[in-house]
C-alpha cells in the first residue's frame, strides 16, 4: 500500500467514524486516492457517495445536504481553480452558520513554487470563512495513523459548531491503490467504530438573557438563524400578547404569525394605533425594505449572535443573545389591544392581497408563490430562490407550520440554488419543491448533471420564467427615467428554451398554463422534475404599487 491511498482509506473511514453521512466527489486525478475510498465506502453502504462534474453546485449540494441532514457533509475536489469554484458555497455557508467540509487535494510542497501544472496555493483560501486544517504529506513510516485520525476529528468538531472547514490533504504520487509493500503499523481505529477523538461543545444556560424593558406594545420580527433561539423568543411574543412578523425561513416553533405583515410595515405611516413602542428583532431579516424602513423609528432591541450582531442601519440599543419565557419579568404589561389591531389590520390585508392577485391575470410571481405555498403537501420541503421568489411568499403567502421552507440567506446570491435544493431534497427524504426564477435556474442549471446510476432526488423545481431579471424592475434602476438602459444592463432578457434545456439533461418538463396545471404538478414528486411557468415581467412594477395601494386602503381606509 502507497502512503496516499492509505492516507485516503484513513481519512474516509474516520469520517465515517465522525458521523459523516454523505460525501460529494468531484472527478479529479490529484484526489483519487480519496476517491477510490470513497467509492469503496459508498459500496460497503457506510456513506452516500454523490458525484458532480462542477465544483460549485458540488459544494452547494454538500450544504443542502448539511443543512438537511443536520450532520457536516463533505465535498472533495482536485487542486487548482477547482479549489477556488467552492468559495460561493463556503460564504454561503459561513454566513448561514452550516458546517460545510471542503476537502481539497494538494499538489506535495516540492511542486509549489516549480511551475507545476495545477499547482496554487490553496491553503487557507477561504479565509476568514472557513477554518483550515492541514494535513502533512503522507509518508511510509510508523505513527501517522493517529495524527490523520485526529486531524479530522479536529475538522468535524469544527463543522459541528457551524463553521465551514477546509481540509488540504497534499498527495504525491503514485495516488492509486496497487503500488508498493505492507504498511508498517495498523490503520485500524478505535474500537466499536469510535471516534479517534469524542469531544463535546461547552454547554450553559445562555449568559447573555434579556435584562432591560420590554413595553407591552413590542413588535417582533424574526429572520434567518438559530432555530431554538428564534422559537423560543417566540414563545415569549405568545404569551406577551406581541405580534409576529417572520420571514419565510424563520423558524418560529409554531407561533402565531402576521401574513402580509412586511406589506403593513411599509404604511406604519398612516396607522398610529400600529405604531410599536419597540421593535425586537430576532436572528437576521434581509428580505423586506419595510423593516429597513421600520428600524430607527421605534427603540430597536436584537435577539442575536455576539459579536456579529444584525443592525446594518447601527440602530439597535441592546442586543442580547437569549430570550425565552423565564424572561416575562422584563415585560411591562399586555395590552390585548395591540394584537387585536395587528391581527385585524393582518386580516384586512390578506383579503385585499387575495382579491388583487385572483383579478390580475394569471400568472405573476406573487401569485404563483401564494398559490406554490397553498397547494403543497403536509410534511414536505420548500426552497426559495434569491431574488423576487422568497419576497414573494414572504409578502403574500399563509405561514404554513407543516412544511420546511429553506433558502440562501447567508449572502443570498443566485449561484447554486439548484444545487442546493437538490441537496436538501436528497437528504430530507421529504417530498420537495423548490421556487426560483429564470436566471437563478440558469446560473446553475449544471446542477441538473448528475452521472448514471445516481440517487435522484424527489424534486419538482418550478421556474417562474419572467425572461430575466425580474427584481430590478421593482427596484430604483425600474423607473421610467432608466428605461433606455434597461433592458440591456438590467433586465437582460435570455430567451432560453428551457424545455431543450431540460431535455438535454434528461430532466422531465412540464409548462403550466393555469393554475390548474400549476396545482397537478405539484403533487409528490417521483424524481426530478421541472415546471416551468411563463410570467410578464412588464407588468411586474405596476402590480406591486397597485397592491400596495389597495392593501393601505383596505387597511387604513
Amino acid at each position: 500500500m502507497n502512503p496516499s491511498t492509505a492516507q485516503a482509506m484513513v481519512i474516509i473511514d474516520e469520517l465515517v467514524r465522525n458521523d459523516v453521512r454523505d460525501v460529494v466527489v468531484c472527478p479529479g486525478s490529484r484526489n483519487a486516492p480519496l476517491s477510490v475510498a470513497l467509492f469503496e465506502a459508498d459500496r460497503a453502504g457506510r456513506l452516500r457517495m454523490h458525484v458532480r462534474v462542477d465544483e460549485r453546485g458540488a459544494a452547494f449540494l454538500a450544504m443542502g445536504l448539511t443543512r438537511a441532514t443536520g450532520r457536516p457533509a463533505a465535498v472533495v475536489c482536485t487542486s487548482g481553480t477547482a479549489v477556488a469554484n467552492m468559495h460561493p458555497a463556503v460564504l454561503e455557508a459561513y454566513h448561514s452558520g452550516i458546517g460545510l467540509v471542503v476537502i481539497s487535494a494538494d499538489r506535495p510542497p516540492e511542486l509549489h513554487g516549480s511551475g507545476a501544472n495545477q499547482t496554487i496555493d490553496q491553503r487557507n483560501l477561504f479565509a476568514p470563512a472557513a477554518i483550515l486544517v492541514d494535513f502533512p504529506v503522507a509518508e511510509r513510516r510508523a505513527g501517522l495513523n493517529p495524527v490523520w485520525r485526529g486531524l479530522v476529528c479536529r475538522a468535524i468538531a469544527q463543522a459541528e459548531s457551524g463553521r465551514p472547514v477546509q481540509i488540504n490533504v497534499p498527495f504525491r504520487e503514485p495516488l492509486l491503490p496497487g503500488f508498493g509493500g505492507d504498511w508498517p503499523e495498523s490503520l485500524d481505529g478505535r474500537p466499536d467504530n469510535e471516534r479517534w477523538t469524542t469531544s463535546a461543545p461547552a454547554r450553559s444556560v445562555a449568559g447573555s438573557r434579556v435584562d432591560f424593558p420590554l413595553p407591552a406594545r413590542t413588535l417582533m420580527v424574526v429572520g434567518s438563524g438559530r432555530t431554538d433561539r428564534a422559537a423560543a423568543a417566540c414563545q415569549v411574543a405568545m404569551r406577551a400578547g406581541w405580534p409576529i412578523i417572520a420571514e419565510p425561513v424563520a423558524h418560529t416553533g409554531g407561533a402565531s404569525v402576521l401574513r402580509c405583515g412586511p406589506l403593513l410595515l411599509g404604511l406604519l405611516d398612516r396607522a398610529e394605533d400600529l405604531r410599536p413602542e419597540a421593535v425586537l428583532v430576532v436572528g437576521r431579516p434581509t428580505l423586506s425594505r419595510g423593516v429597513r424602513g421600520l428600524m430607527g423609528k421605534a427603540p430597536v432591541y436584537g435577539i442575536g449572535d455576539h459579536p456579529q450582531w444584525t443592525d446594518p442601519q447601527y440602530v439597535a440599543i441592546h442586543v442580547r443573545g437569549w430570550l425565552d419565557t423565564t424572561d416575562l419579568a422584563y415585560v411591562q404589561g399586555h395590552d390585548p389591544e395591540w394584537l387585536m389591531a395587528w391581527r385585524t389590520a393582518a386580516e384586512r390585508a390578506a383579503t385585499a392581497v387575495d382579491k388583487v392577485l385572483e383579478e390580475e391575470l394569471w400568472p405573476s410571481g406573487m401569485r404563483v408563490a401564494r398559490d406554490v405555498v397553498n397547494a403543497l403537501p403536509p410534511d414536505s420541503l420548500l426552497f426559495l430562490g434569491s431574488s423576487n421568489p422568497v419576497r414573494d411568499v414572504d409578502l403574500v403567502a399563509e405561514t404554513r407550520t407543516d412544511i420546511a421552507i429553506h433558502a440562501n440567506r447567508g449572502v443570498a446570491g443566485i449561484d447554486g440554488n439548484v444545487s442546493t435544493a437538490i441537496g436538501l431534497a436528497l437528504g430530507s427524504g421529504r417530498p420537495s419543491y423548490a421556487l426560483i426564477g429564470d436566471l437563478t435556474f440558469l446560473h446553475d442549471s449544471n446542477g441538473l448533471l448528475t452521472g448514471l446510476g445516481q440517487r435522484q432526488p424527489d424534486l419538482t423545481i418550478v421556474v417562474l420564467n419572467d425572461d430575466g431579471g425580474g427584481i430590478f424592475s421593482l427596484l430604483e434602476q425600474g423607473a421610467a427615467q432608466y428605461r433606455d438602459s434597461f433592458e440591456t444592463v438590467f433586465g437582460t432578457p435570455h430567451g432560453t428554451d428551457l424545455r431543450s434545456l431540460c431535455d438535454a439533461h434528461h430532466v422531465p418538463y412540464v409548462l403550466a398554463e393555469s393554475p390548474d396545471q400549476l396545482r397537478e404538478a405539484l403533487s409528490p414528486p417521483n424524481g426530478l422534475k421541472v415546471c416551468e411557468v411563463r410570467a410578464d415581467r412588464a407588468r411586474l412594477r405596476d402590480l406591486h404599487a397597485r397592491m400596495r395601494a389597495v392593501v393601505g386602503d383596505a387597511v387604513f381606509g
